[in-house]
């Protein structure tokens, strides 16, 4: 039974009936899953198991429907859930549209992070960053990105969203943002759906992660985020990443990933170069033999390296994924 439909809002009782009027599929309700501007999210029953529907008075939800159809065009993105069906409800002599999607189950990624540890926060981000570049590429923006609407699916674990309700074409202002972690909202830039705006969102998901009760903005703005950044010890692997994305120097996800790698890999704080030898006696520097020698060696040295970061991160993942 539908009680309430006021503002988008619903309450359906245990065992309501969702029947589709085009498709015929049917759905029985379970439970109440949250509240959005647009309407409400159940956990219902379907002829496939467990599913999450969200029913709308309104038919701006036609837009989530086709960002979820992007999220499925998505290869090798697990970011969004995938969509099952789309329908109208008739109940009450109203149409109500909905859609069903993949029924995302595990803690949020604020309660995952407190039980498992703050050295997880960077490999979650790196997959954070990977699959925003992926819908990015799709001309996609997911705009409202915070903890509260990640999940950590698993093992094996994998970030994943529930809300997609932010996501905006590029180039439109951003529909739906929450202040924390909005650019605007810090005087860091515009509203305007770019992927720099996710970057400085996925930024901020790490500072919420540390600071856990979040802040308010002062006189400072981004730069009194920055100065919070740099006060905590969990920051100083990659607190360099975090700072180059508030401030607006990466115009792409995959950049911030690449940066994030690099300062999470054992290698990546660089030797000084070796110093050229002198000839004592003539006080000259060596000739081109000793230069191409030196080359060499560093050429060698770059490429250990990255040998040695690639090994580490794989064996830092198979790690994490046995805890």
């Amino acid at each position: 039974m539908m009680m309430n439909t006021s503002k988008n809002q619903f309450s359906l009782s245990r065992g309501t009936v969702i029947r589709g009027k085009w498709h015929k599929q049917t759905y029985i309700v379970e439970r109440e899953l949250g509240r959005g501007a647009t309407g409400t999210v159940f956990l219902v029953k379907g002829k496939d198991g467990s599913l999450a529907l969200k029913l709308s008075s309104q038919l701006s939800i036609t837009s989530e429907i086709n960002v979820l159809k992007a999220f499925n065009k998505v290869q090798g993105s697990s970011l969004g859930p995938y969509l099952v069906d789309e329908d109208d409800w008739e109940a009450g002599g109203q149409t109500y549209p909905f859609y069903v999607m993949e029924y995302i189950q595990g803690p949020t990624l604020s309660s995952f992070i407190e039980k498992k540890g703050a050295s997880w926060i960077g490999v979650l981000l790196l997959q954070l960053l990977e699959n925003l570049q992926a819908l990015h590429q799709e001309g996609w923006i997911f705009g409202d990105i915070k903890p509260d609407n990640l999940l950590v699916a698993g093992p094996p674990f994998r970030l994943r969203c529930i809300d997609v309700g932010g996501t905006t074409k590029q180039g439109r202002a951003v529909k739906e943002y929450t202040e924390f972690f909005d650019r605007g909202y810090w005087g860091a830039g515009s509203r305007t759906a770019d992927p720099a705006y996710d970057v400085f969102a996925a930024a901020m998901v790490a500072v919420n992660l540390i600071y856990p009760n979040r802040f308010n903005k002062d006189e400072h703005g981004v730069k009194g985020v920055i100065s919070r950044i740099k006060q905590k010890k969990e920051f100083e692997p990659y607190a360099p990443v975090l700072i180059r994305a508030l401030e607006g120097r990466y115009v792409s996800a995959w950049q911030m990933r690449e940066d994030l790698m690099a300062s999470l890999s054992p290698g990546n704080v660089r030797p000084n170069s070796p110093p050229l030898r002198r000839n004592v006696s003539a006080g000259r520097i060596a000739g081109r033999s000793t230069i191409k020698k030196q080359q060499r060696i560093r050429q060698r040295f770059k490429a250990a390296a990255a040998i040695i970061t690639i090994t580490f991160l794989y064996a830092l993942y198979v790690f994490l994924e046995l805890l």
